[in-house]
């Protein structure tokens, strides 16, 4: 095992109900377990960060949609010509990394809640991904009371009663990773000079404030992923937070290290130079598979010629899956960068061990080509996938914590190879079907509460989410939207299938506001204007 064994220190929090500088309101309770995370200090270091950089953010953002509009109107994405001379100079490497970091072949991710937290540390993953972000439903008390699960654990402190069988966290734990939430999302409870802070500034900053030290003592992190970046100049802009942030506290630079989701299609074109301008904060990438399938129905949505088959047909050996995978490896290692392979949503299968037995099949051997590929680890959603996927790691690197040395010269990419869309059939009835009941059944959970949900012996999270709506809306308007019965899929087809699928859910004792999900579906869907991501008009109702 590669998981850390860490001393014990005591935590102290503070018990004063805090009061904030000018310009600084929270619009929500502050309880005063709250108030623990919330302090003066800490709120002061959000609000320098948001004054600082909150106008860059508002750029790269409004960059984001000269770009969409560009692709709406049949651009090609290519590999930048003003950055090749970084792609070109051979010379550079990332950072050395830290121990704690050499070793990640099975990272275990999921929301901050304390149970989560508590088995995922436990759950014999080398890494634990604790998320702010897909797989949380970013309601005020989970995010707070996240921050608080994670100070506890840090400090080993963290234990929970629940239904009369106690958690707690093992001698050996995996080692913590933090994912903030992405570059668009806000939170809205909290007002700096009157606009919302960042969502991912906000997380970022608490957690920061709290527990870098304490980790630092401890010989581990403070480490993060970084989710939804689109270009190497959102990788700058974190990169000068952590500068910014680092300073704050009096850390050394480098002492933060951060591992990039490359989870949208433009980024893959942009790997190296986001390695390059985090490189002395760096941790490497990761292939963050679910929502780079929905970054690309959704940058290519108006291209008549795009069209995806059903999501259980888009596999990593799809085309496109495939060349981004094997980029984002020979990038890492080229330049001395772990590389992470992405989830593998499904789980174990209670009381079928048929259906268990070829889930676990699918499991073993998506971990296995990753291993064989050359990456250095893979992400799994559930405890019980962590063993089987570990062995296939172990089967390939040995006693070795990591196969940073596999180069793959033979490995190349082009810009045709990325955009090598296949497979684009079958479309069927029963994918159709099974968008908009996980659509509505996950959205329904959502704001309900529940940011990572089981469906149909699936782990799904916001981007599964994603894939399920945008497909539908692209379904309808692209010439290739057809089933393989040959019937088009329309409006009124999706609209006749919602309430018989939103009934299948009903009738399967699920909790969530089923019937608002649904609504919210069928608009977004079906309507017009396509969303840029789900949860935004989501969050206002939560």
């Amino acid at each position: 095992m590669c998981a850390s064994d860490h001393v014990s220190h005591t935590y102290h929090p503070p018990m004063s109900t805090p009061s904030y500088g000018p310009g600084i309101h929270i619009t929500a309770p502050v309880s005063p377990d709250f108030a623990t995370i919330l302090t003066p200090e800490a709120m002061a270091l959000v609000a320098k960060l948001h004054r600082t950089f909150e106008s860059r953010r508002q750029e790269l953002l409004a960059a984001r949609v000269v770009l969409a509009k560009r692709l709406d109107a049949g651009e090609k994405l290519d590999f930048l010509a003003e950055t090749k001379h970084i792609r070109d100079d051979a010379s550079w490497k990332i950072a050395p990394l830290p121990k704690a970091l050499e070793c990640r072949r099975v990272e275990i991710t999921g929301p901050v809640d304390a149970k989560m937290v508590i088995n995922a540390f436990n759950s014999g993953a080398d890494s634990y991904m604790t998320d702010f972000e897909d797989s949380n439903s970013p309601s005020w008390d989970n995010q707070i009371q996240g921050q608080i699960n994670l100070g506890k654990a840090i400090r080993r402190t963290l234990t929970l009663e629940q239904k009369g069988k106690t958690y707690k966290l093992n001698d050996k734990i995996a080692t913590l990773q933090v994912r903030p939430r992405g570059w668009h999302l806000e939170e809205k409870h909290v007002l700096i000079d009157g606009k919302r802070v960042h969502g991912g500034i906000f997380d970022f900053a608490l957690f920061m404030f709290h527990n870098a030290k304490e980790q630092i003592a401890r010989g581990y992190g403070p480490f993060f992923y970084l989710p939804k970046l689109e270009s190497h100049l959102e990788a700058r802009l974190w990169n000068d937070v952590f500068v910014m942030t680092q300073n704050e506290l009096g850390l050394p630079q480098g002492t933060i290290k951060a591992t990039v989701l490359v989870e949208t299609i433009n980024a893959a074109f942009e790997m190296e130079e986001m390695l390059y301008e985090l490189r002395e904060h760096s941790a490497g990438l990761n292939a963050g598979r679910w929502d780079y399938i929905f970054s690309c129905i959704k940058k290519f949505k108006l291209d008549k010629s795009f069209c995806l088959a059903d999501r259980a047909k888009v596999t990593m050996t799809a085309p496109f899956m495939r060349s981004y995978a094997l980029l984002l490896l020979e990038t890492c290692h080229r330049r001395g960068a772990p590389a992470i392979g992405g989830m593998s949503a499904l789980i174990p299968i209670k009381n079928d061990p048929e259906k268990n037995a070829i889930a676990m099949g699918g499991i073993i051997a998506d971990k296995k080509r990753d291993a064989t590929d050359g990456y250095d680890g893979g992400w799994v959603a559930h405890p019980g996938l962590v063993e089987a996927s570990m062995k296939e790691f172990v089967d390939v690197l040995g006693d070795k914590p990591n196969q940073w040395e596999k180069q793959r010269p033979d490995v190349k990419v082009t810009a045709a190879n990325l955009l090598d869309f296949k497979p684009e059939t079958p479309i069927t009835e029963a994918g159709l079907r099974m968008n908009i009941n996980v659509g509505i059944h996950y959205l329904g959970a959502w704001l309900a509460g529940n940011g990572c949900v089981p469906i149909h012996n699936l782990m799904e999270d916001a981007a599964t989410a994603e894939i399920s709506r945008s497909q539908v809306w692209q379904w309808i308007r692209t010439p290739k939207g057809v089933l393989d019965d040959g019937r088009k899929v329309t409006v009124d087809m999706v609209k006749a299938m919602v309430p018989e699928e939103l009934a299948k859910i009903k009738a399967g004792g699920f909790e969530g506001k089923f019937d608002r999900a649904a609504v919210i579906f069928t608009e977004m869907s079906t309507q017009d204007a396509f969303e840029e991501f789900l949860t935004l008009p989501l969050y206002e109702e939560i």
